[in-house]
C-alpha cells in the first residue's frame, strides 16, 4: 500500500508526469517518448489497471480518497494528494473527476501480431482528433471489431482526451500502426483482409455490398471532411457506404464508423 503525501508546490518534481495536460502538442510528443499516458477518472484508472497497465503515480483531490482506496490499497505507485486549485495550475484545467492516474505504456504490437486470429478489423486514416478516435475505439469494442489498424500520421488513442472519449475502450480493443502508409495495406490484404473502403461516392451501399458475409473485413476511415486520400481508396477492394436520406451527404466519422461496424459485423 502507498500512503498518500500531500504536495503543496504547483513546480513539485513528483507532480512533473501532470503538467500542462491541455497543450495537445507538447503531450502528444512528450507522452511516447518518456513510456506513459494519462488515465482521467475512477472508471478509466480502473480499466487501465484491469487492462494490466502498471500505474506510475496517482494525483487525487481529498473527496476522491475514499473511492479510490481499494485502488491504493493495492498499489505500490506514490499517490499525491493535492487541493482541487493545485491541481487546475498543474494540469492547465478544472479537473473535475477528481483523480488522474500515470500509467505506464506497452509495448506496441505489430500490424501482423492483431491481425492474427482477428476477423472484423477498422483501419484508419489521418484522424487526428482525439476525441473522434476515443468516438470510434468505444463503438469498435462495442460492435465486434477485433482490431484497429492505424495510419502513421492518426491520433494517439492513449491521449487523455481519447482514452476518456473511449471510456477506455482503447485498452480492450488490440491496435497497431501501419507504416510505410499506403503500402502496408498490402499486407492486410495478403492476411486474407477485403479492404472495404467507406466513401459516400462511387460506392455500394452495404445493403448491396453484404459486408457481412466476407470471412475476413478490414473497414477503411478517413479523416472527418476529407475522407481517404486516393492513395488509400486505390488500394482498396471495394468501396462501400451507408444509405442516406434528406439530402445528407455523410455523417461525422465516428457515427459513421459505428453504423459500418455493425454493417461489416450483421448486415
Amino acid at each position: 500500500m502507498s500512503e498518500p503525501s500531500t504536495v503543496t508546490d504547483a513546480a513539485d518534481p513528483r507532480l512533473s508526469d501532470y503538467t500542462d495536460l491541455t497543450d495537445v502538442e507538447l503531450r502528444r510528443r512528450r507522452e511516447p517518448a518518456e513510456g506513459l499516458f494519462i488515465a482521467e477518472g475512477e472508471k478509466v484508472i480502473r480499466r487501465a489497471l484491469a487492462a494490466g497497465f502498471r500505474m506510475r503515480s496517482m494525483l487525487l483531490t481529498a473527496k476522491w480518497l475514499g473511492v479510490m482506496g481499494d485502488v491504493i490499497a493495492e498499489t505500490d505507485a506514490p499517490v499525491h494528494l493535492v487541493e482541487p486549485a493545485l491541481a487546475e495550475r498543474v494540469t492547465g484545467y478544472h479537473v473535475h473527476r477528481g483523480a488522474l492516474a500515470s500509467m505506464e505504456r506497452k509495448p506496441l504490437p505489430s500490424a501482423a501480431e492483431v491481425l492474427d486470429g482477428a476477423r472484423r478489423v477498422a483501419v484508419l486514416e489521418g484522424l487526428v482528433d482525439h476525441t473522434n478516435l476515443g468516438a470510434i475505439f468505444r463503438s469498435a469494442a462495442a460492435l465486434g471489431m477485433d482490431a484497429v489498424l492505424l495510419s502513421p500520421d492518426c491520433a494517439d488513442p492513449l491521449y487523455r482526451r481519447a482514452v476518456k472519449t473511449s471510456m477506455g475502450a482503447v485498452f480492450s480493443v488490440p491496435y497497431a500502426r501501419l507504416d510505410p502508409w499506403p503500402d502496408s495495406l498490402a499486407a492486410v490484404r495478403e492476411a486474407g483482409f477485403e479492404l472495404l473502403a467507406l466513401t459516400p461516392s462511387g460506392a455500394e451501399d452495404f445493403t448491396v455490398a453484404k459486408s457481412h458475409l466476407l470471412d475476413k473485413a478490414a473497414l477503411m476511415l478517413g479523416a472527418e471532411g476529407d475522407g481517404l486520400t486516393p492513395k488509400a481508396l486505390a488500394a482498396a477492394d471495394q468501396r462501400v457506404r451507408i444509405p442516406m436520406a434528406h439530402g445528407i451527404d455523410s455523417l461525422n466519422v465516428g457515427a459513421a464508423a459505428a453504423i459500418a461496424f455493425y454493417a461489416v459485423n450483421h448486415g
